[in-house]
């Protein structure tokens, strides 16, 4: 671990061993030319960053649940991103390290927090709407100068748990009502935070960023079986029949209702806009899905 950097005004990745803090690592340094020096990459186990350590980014430990590790963890720093935990087995685990770290950041003088949080997660039928909503609440309360939320819409990435055993079967079971979605790619998101944290941005803003169209399951199947030539029909099942499918296949009964009420969040019509938020920030467009997905075809 890199000893801490004094008189130095510092960015920070939380969660920066996940697919996600990665990607942003990558953009700060390849896309945005941002010294590796001036890098924190934080993780509750930092010899998973030595790849990182050994670019010249700074590695410290971090654990939400543990605030001895804030003050190491926050020396220094200027600006953070709070990437969202993925806590599924207690409920309002999520949001109780959420307002852990941002009471931590407000604590360090941190002067900026960038966050991801989810579409419209005000009153969402989607079971972790409620950790982004508290979030999002703990940032506008806290006595931070600045912050900003990217309501980050659903990963293109997300098809890889769902497709293959659909592909397998022919079948793909849903209970969105045939409503779109405007997904993005991950990387796409990744981006776009770290443009807004390596940038100057203050104030307190909200960005919601999508793809740029709404798709639903149907099209979708449609071009993915165009692609890897295999048939791949849509079926509309009540929300309580596609958890029962998902509770059959072996997944805990908690887990399979959060998966459905992805599904339940579409049908109530959260994430079909289309926002011009990520071409706002980054100067860029998002990646249509179709050249997404003929990058990818082959991890299906």
């Amino acid at each position: 671990m890199n000893p801490i950097n004094s008189n130095r005004n510092l960015i920070l990745v939380t969660g920066a061993s996940g697919k996600f803090g990665q990607a942003v690592l990558k953009h700060l340094i390849e896309t945005l030319s941002v010294p590796a020096s001036r890098i924190v990459a934080a993780s509750r186990n930092p010899a998973n960053l030595a790849t990182w350590a050994e670019k010249g980014v700074v590695t410290r430990e971090l654990d939400f649940e543990k605030p001895e590790t804030f003050n190491p963890a926050f020396a220094d720093v200027e600006r953070a991103l709070l990437i969202s935990t993925d806590t599924l087995d207690r409920p309002g685990r999520r949001l109780e390290q959420h307002q852990n770290a941002i009471k931590g950041f407000a604590e360090a003088n941190v002067k900026h927090v960038v966050y991801t949080s989810a579409p419209n997660p005000e009153g969402a039928p989607l079971l972790i709407a409620p950790d982004h909503e508290g979030t999002e609440r703990a940032l506008a309360a806290s006595s931070l100068s600045g912050w900003t939320v990217l309501r980050n819409h659903w990963y293109f990435e997300n098809l890889f748990m769902s497709l293959p055993p659909a592909l397998a079967s022919g079948k793909w079971y849903t209970a969105d009502e045939g409503k779109g979605s405007a997904d993005i790619a991950r990387d796409d998101l990744a981006l776009a935070a770290a443009t807004v944290l390596a940038g100057q941005e203050a104030g307190k803003n909200v960005y919601t960023l999508s793809g740029a169209e709404s798709l639903t399951k149907v099209e979708i199947a449609a071009a993915v079986s165009e692609a890897v030539n295999k048939p791949l029909d849509v079926v509309q099942v009540p929300v309580q029949a596609l958890v029962d499918g998902m509770v059959h296949a072996g997944v805990p009964e908690p887990v399979a209702q959060i998966f459905a009420s992805f599904d339940a969040n579409t049908a109530a019509d959260r994430v079909a806009e289309v926002t011009g938020d990520f071409e706002h920030l980054t100067g860029r467009k998002p990646q249509p899905f179709r050249d997404w997905l003929a990058a990818h075809k082959a991890a299906l």
